[in-house]
């Protein structure tokens, strides 16, 4: 997500099972059972021998004492699970790097996009090899990477798709410098990287080359940003059926419900002002399209940290985690709203 974290709607991702463990054993064993062993050992003396032994004494239980009154305990809050005001902090910095790099000079914001990329992959490879020992070869997917966001800026959807095609067949050679055991899945997995992050980070640059492409971008950063408030909002205060239990504890149907009001009211808003020749009844499409997407894009990137292992893909951002973890909503979001636009007001 964008800059509001990923909060849980009891308190955290993660359930916690907590059991109490009882001591058994020969040297626990209740007393009763202890009496009855020693009665039999003295019966069996006493058949070989004349001596017999003396009864063993038997101990009195008290009486139980009546349990003394506890305190109720404290209705416990909810948590946002992060450090909110860090979060928040590094949102709004986040924020106006974007929005000013994006309104002085388009070039600029290219710039911000290829490093945002960059950084993801670095993270995304990371996190690959350290829990499953995969080795997806940065150094191609990187300068790949790259040379795609600024493809898909220059050349449209042709120059992306050619990068794209260009980055796959350098991961293949590149990884050809390694020993063979396991090519086949460290090439998987570099191609899956070279699609899931600068590919689809591409339809922003595409975004921008049209004569509104500022607003459209910020459109889109705006309806993600606000379809995930809406989810946080929402589930936070009315949440109680779970959307994916298995995927992300946190997440509620309420909350659902939540992003897409919240996103096609703003929806039907950035169409009717800030783009050009937009309808507000677009926006309102847009806004539902945005609320699916995001949320689709954030469980899938939570399907990924669960089969690795983690929380988070990194810890460059107090509050949020890493980059990927603020781009899991934007990156599937991205063609969607280009598409879409696209369809309803053209390419510009």
């Amino acid at each position: 997500m964008p800059i509001v974290p990923d909060v849980p709607a009891y308190g955290g991702d993660q359930d916690d099972d907590r059991g109490a463990a009882r001591l058994s054993g020969p040297l626990f064993r209740d007393e009763p059972y202890r009496d009855a062993t020693f009665r039999d050992e003295t019966f069996r003396d006493e058949t070989t021998s004349a001596q017999p032994r003396a009864a063993a004494p038997q101990t009195q239980n008290p009486e139980p004492m009546p349990d003394a009154p506890q305190p109720a305990s404290a209705p416990q809050k909810k948590s946002a699970g992060r450090d909110l005001g860090a979060a928040i902090g590094v949102g709004v910095g986040l924020g106006v790097v974007i929005v000013a790099s994006l309104f002085v000079v388009k070039a600029v914001f290219v710039g911000v996009i290829a490093v945002a990329v960059v950084v993801g992959l670095w993270e995304l490879t990371s996190r690959l090899e350290e829990r499953k020992g995969i080795k997806a070869p940065l150094v191609p997917l990187a300068v790949g990477g790259a040379a795609m966001v600024v493809a898909g800026y220059v050349r449209d959807a042709e120059g992306a798709w050619v990068a794209m095609a260009l980055t796959a067949l350098a991961v293949l050679v590149w990884r050809m410098t390694e020993p063979p055991e396991g090519y086949l899945k460290d090439v998987t997995a570099g191609v899956f990287a070279a699609f899931y992050v600068p590919f689809l980070a591409t339809f922003v640059a595409m975004m921008l080359t049209a004569d509104d492409g500022p607003r459209r971008v910020l459109t889109f950063l705006l309806l993600t940003v606000v379809s995930d408030t809406g989810a946080y909002a929402v589930g936070w205060r009315f949440g109680k059926h779970k959307l994916a239990p298995r995927i992300s504890p946190g997440k509620t149907r309420e909350g659902l419900l939540g992003a897409v009001s919240f996103a096609m009211v703003a929806g039907a808003l950035c169409m009717q002002f800030l783009i050009d020749d937009g309808i507000w009844w677009q926006g309102l499409l847009l806004g539902l399209a945005v609320a699916a997407s995001a949320t689709l894009g954030d469980l899938g990137e939570s399907m990924i940290k669960r089969d690795l292992g983690i929380k988070d893909m990194g810890t460059l951002l107090p509050g949020h985690g890493g980059i990927m973890d603020r781009l899991d909503s934007l990156l599937p979001t991205a063609p969607v709203v280009w598409l879409l636009l696209v369809v309803f007001v053209g390419s510009g």
